[in-house]
């Protein structure tokens, strides 16, 4: 979550640029980016990086942007690498997508689960084939039919709300705050793309496999996420636009054939990616377990056992099974009581007038506070919006929007009451994970090397998907891995 909606980013350790064989034009039958479409990009792309936590930059947001620039023009949509803007974005999300009008994108913690530049290839080829299909312009149409967020909700993704009794209002809550909720892509739209990816891969000179592999490695990362939360399944950010990673592996595999033909350029990529942060990025703050600390901000809160938190970079989203809220801000006047109208106001939207008939005044932790709870309907039950305020400066506020089944508030209380400030001692304490690319050594092991994990659980389980490995697979002496480390 970043005070400011958006970031600067310091370049990252140099490294030497690709110089990766032209392959010919894949045969397409997409039409040119129309002006129309330009237009539409650059009118959107400023909203998408502030969505995004910015554009990274240096010599790794480099050699993204050229992988990107060769695959995308593979589609027939430009014969100029130059028309297409690909951003790498400091996102902790799992996330990739493409919008009209050339641009692609891609965040950094897409890309550390990637293990070579095929793959890297793929991901973007994917994205843009979505974009030489037009699916996106249908899923827009759609969305400018059937949903309140409008043509930006048909392409970014967000907090996936699925309780069914919470779903309407949690709905508009994500829409509230600064994380837009989207249609999925259908089936065929997914294995339409996930064709033309394999094309464009061929067609650059890369080995077609990675589509298939990447998948597999989504797949996996989806699978572990599921297992850390405490949840049978858990939906990431590029699943949750992109359905099913896992049922599309065997496809990607028949339309890449079994030989191995083209480049992966396995060794290129990891020198290009070592060092790149790895999870949250201090100065949108981290999350520890059950707590989330800004060091810049100079705040924490920890939520309840059974809930978990995405870290956005405008909002922290908090999701269980008994409620959800989003912890974030808004302008602030000096006037608590106002502050949290406004915020009410903002969840309900046009289509749910939340007017509480008194706001509360407390003190949590030495800061001063309000709250203020509604009921209101969703489908066939009752709920509770609960905004717990906090003021921090005469000019500064943070805030909790939360839903829960009617009569249930008390289940978020001891997280509204765990917020306080942090010294400059604890701030100082927070530093970035980075990726650290190592060469497998004589006598070393899948443990030995997930030993040096920066995580305090599931170590084996984190380096198996992080490098693409399957149960029971053994690292190999004199190949290189990834590992997540303490940065500096």
């Amino acid at each position: 979550m970043n005070r400011r909606r958006t970031i600067r980013w310091s370049a990252l350790a140099a490294a030497a640029s690709l110089a990766l064989a032209p392959g010919v034009l894949a045969q397409s039958t997409a039409s040119a980016i129309t002006p129309a479409e330009a237009q539409e990009g650059a009118r959107y792309h400023p909203q998408f990086l502030q969505e995004f936590g910015g554009a990274m930059s240096g010599p790794q947001a480099a050699y993204v942007t050229q992988v990107g620039r060769n695959i995308a023009v593979q589609s027939g949509l430009a014969n100029s690498q130059s028309a297409f803007t690909v951003t790498l974005l400091n996102s902790s999300l799992d996330n990739a997508f493409a919008i009209p009008g050339g641009y692609v994108y891609v965040t950094r913690q897409l890309v550390s689960l990637m293990n070579n530049e095929a793959e890297l290839a793929g991901v973007l080829g994917h994205e843009v084939g979505h974009v030489a299909a037009r699916h996106s312009a249908r899923r827009q149409q759609a969305a400018q039919r059937n949903s309140i967020l409008g043509a930006i909700g048909a392409v970014l993704s967000g907090v996936i709300l699925g309780n069914s009794q919470l779903g309407q209002l949690g709905q508009q809550l994500a829409s509230a705050v600064p994380q837009l909720a989207t249609l999925r892509y259908s089936r065929a739209q997914e294995v339409e793309a996930d064709n033309l990816g394999v094309r464009y891969l061929r067609a650059a000179g890369y080995d077609p496999r990675a589509m298939a592999s990447v998948l597999q490695s989504l797949a996996a990362q989806n699978a572990l996420d599921g297992q850390l939360q405490g949840r049978s399944t858990a939906v990431p950010e590029w699943a949750s636009t992109h359905p099913d990673p896992a049922s599309r592996v065997r496809g990607a595999q028949q339309q890449a054939g079994t030989a191995a033909t083209g480049l992966t350029n396995r060794d290129t990529f990891l020198t290009r990616i070592d060092g790149l942060v790895y999870g949250d990025d201090p100065a949108q703050g981290v999350i520890e377990g059950n707590a989330f600390i800004h060091p810049e901000m100079r705040l924490t809160f920890a939520v309840p056992d059974g809930f978990y938190m995405i870290n956005g970079s405008q909002a922290v989203s908090i999701t269980g099974q008994s409620g959800q809220a989003q912890f974030t801000t808004q302008a602030y006047s000096g006037d608590l009581d106002r502050y949290v109208r406004q915020a009410l106001q903002a969840v309900g939207g046009q289509q749910a007038q939340l007017t509480p008939q008194t706001v509360q005044r407390t003190t949590v932790n030495g800061l001063p506070a309000a709250y203020a709870v509604v009921r209101t309907n969703s489908g066939q039950s009752q709920v509770d919006v609960v905004v717990y305020a906090y003021e921090f400066a005469r000019n500064q506020a943070y805030h909790f929007a939360a839903i829960v089944p009617a009569g249930r508030g008390g289940v978020f209380n001891p997280m509204f009451g765990s917020v306080r400030r942090i010294s400059t001692a604890e701030a100082a304490q927070v530093v970035p994970r980075v990726l650290d690319v190592v060469t497998a050594a004589r006598g070393d092991t899948v443990q030995s090397l997930a030993g040096r994990m920066a995580y305090g659980s599931a170590q084996v389980e984190r380096f198996r998907v992080l490098n693409g490995l399957a149960s029971g697979a053994q690292v190999v002496p004199g190949q290189r891995y990834k590992v997540v480390v303490r940065g500096r």
